[in-house]
């Protein structure tokens, strides 16, 4: 049986072994408060306050039990007990200090707790994960619905090609909507063109596995309307202006938007946050064949626009305008897209840290405090309307690919704001969806940097 973020945490009254949160600065007062042994220990260890690895502590007597010392920087928040997640031996653990927002460290445990061993014949690590005793202060059902949600992300970013085409993801959106209660509609194929969706048809109708659209609906239609949009290029071969191998290797991680969009709508749905929400998913495999889009086509969007094809490996522009553009038919007072649009935004912010741009100050603003109070930080780069020219065609209304090679990110995020509402409150995150080095509570491999930002923005907007 898989393992599950609750199966990290433990409410038995049973014998655990302590984890000391002790702040750095505090570190002199509480050494000088130990035994002989604990500070000879220390002498032993060359421990310094700003150690950030746990410490077994020996115990001063035969009767008492060891402990973890776990010294945290000013800057730390989850990343003290998803180190220790990692490093401790399968067993019981209790948490004793006071972190700062019991909740987000909580979650570090649970960040750190996950892998991604689906194809593994022969199990590496430990068979087993320790437990954690659950504080009292802490809301282990919302810590466990957050982790669950980027977990379900993370699986799906790193699932191959060969077995998350978009038939596949579609069918574990039908899975999420058949658990909770959201209506399902997908339009898929050459009904996509019938219905006006020309430019999502266009990426993927080379593919043996068709293009198609995922709706999903749930929530009471009183409520305030929130739109998520996913990019859900499935892999992407670059079309007929192909990558090149190493451009490829990662392709399988490119449907990242989409996947953070739909464990993001899950994830609201179980927290039955008062909201009608809406789940948007274009989901395409951009591949090469003899009715692969060309570089010069014109394709018709679903707004009626036309876009000249520069080139056919900017194609998640090109799927996300459609769906945008249907998304604004019914004013949703939010409508936030996730989408590994370009390599732009990481050569700007790096693999962590998404790319934000947004349509006020005020939402731009309050998504950016709502990160920085859960650790999920983003950075807004601007929509500056004086690079509008790179995007317009000689020969159609846009162009995709723009002209020159520079503020790609911004060129990307312009295309994009033609197809959305002046008056909408809208933002669009540019972001990697992936680790390229492993971090505290972030393996190498899928992630899902914004969605606890985004989702602790939306509960604090419209959950008052």
């Amino acid at each position: 049986m898989s393992k599950t973020v609750r199966d990290l945490f433990s409410h038995a009254e049973e014998a655990a072994t302590p984890l000391i949160w002790l702040a750095s600065s505090e570190f002199e007062s509480w050494r000088d408060s130990q035994g002989q042994v604990i500070n000879t220990w220390l002498d032993v260890q060359h421990i310094k306050p700003s150690r950030r690895a746990p410490l077994w502590l020996p115990a001063e007597t035969p009767n008492e039990v060891p402990s973890v010392l776990l010294l945290v920087q000013p800057e730390d928040s989850y990343q003290p007990l998803a180190r220790a997640a990692k490093s401790l031996p399968p067993g019981r653990f209790e948490l004793r200090g006071e972190p700062e927002d019991a909740e987000v460290a909580l979650l570090g445990w649970a960040l750190a707790g996950y892998s991604f061993d689906r194809y593994k014949t022969r199990k590496e690590g430990k068979d087993e994960s320790p437990q954690l005793m659950v504080p009292d202060a802490a809301d282990l059902d919302r810590v466990a619905a957050v982790a669950d949600a980027v977990w379900l992300a993370r699986d799906l970013i790193n699932t191959p090609a060969s077995d998350m085409l978009p038939s596949d993801l579609s069918q574990t959106a039908r899975d999420v909507c058949e658990a909770l209660g959201a209506d399902f509609k997908e339009t898929l194929g050459d009904d996509l063109l019938h219905k006006g969706y020309g430019a999502i048809h266009a990426v993927g109708r080379a593919s043996d596995d068709p293009p198609r659209l995922i709706d999903i609906t749930w929530g009471n239609p009183k409520h305030p309307k929130v739109t998520l949009v996913g990019k859900g290029v499935c892999f992407d071969s670059g079309g007929l202006d192909l990558k090149s191998a190493e451009g490829m290797r990662l392709m399988k991680k490119d449907m990242g938007g989409a996947a953070i969009a739909l464990a993001l709508g899950r994830l609201i749905m179980q927290r039955n946050l008062p909201v009608r929400l809406r789940v948007l998913l274009p989901t395409v495999e951009n591949a090469v064949s003899g009715n692969a889009y060309r570089p010069g086509d014109v394709l018709k969007t679903y707004k009626g626009l036309t876009v000249e094809i520069g080139n056919t490996d900017a194609e998640g522009r090109l799927i996300l305008c459609d769906a945008l553009a249907l998304a604004c038919e019914e004013a949703p007072d939010l409508m936030i897209d996730f989408a590994t649009l370009t390599g732009a935004a990481r050569i700007a912010l790096g693999v962590s840290l998404p790319a934000m741009f947004a349509s006020s100050p005020d939402l731009a603003e309050g998504i950016s405090e709502a990160g920085e109070e859960v650790r999920d930080p983003v950075w807004q780069l601007p929509l500056h309307g004086a690079y509008n020219w790179q995007i317009k065609s000689k020969v159609a209304d846009l162009n995709n690919a723009g002209y020159g090679p520079y503020n790609g990110a911004i060129y990307a995020a312009l295309f994009l704001q033609q197809f959305v509402d002046e008056a909408l409150d809208w933002a669009h995150f540019d972001l990697m969806a992936w680790n390229t080095r492993e971090r505290p509570g972030h393996p190498i491999g899928g992630d899902a940097p914004s969605l606890h930002a985004v989702f602790r923005y939306i509960e604090q907007r419209f959950a008052k």
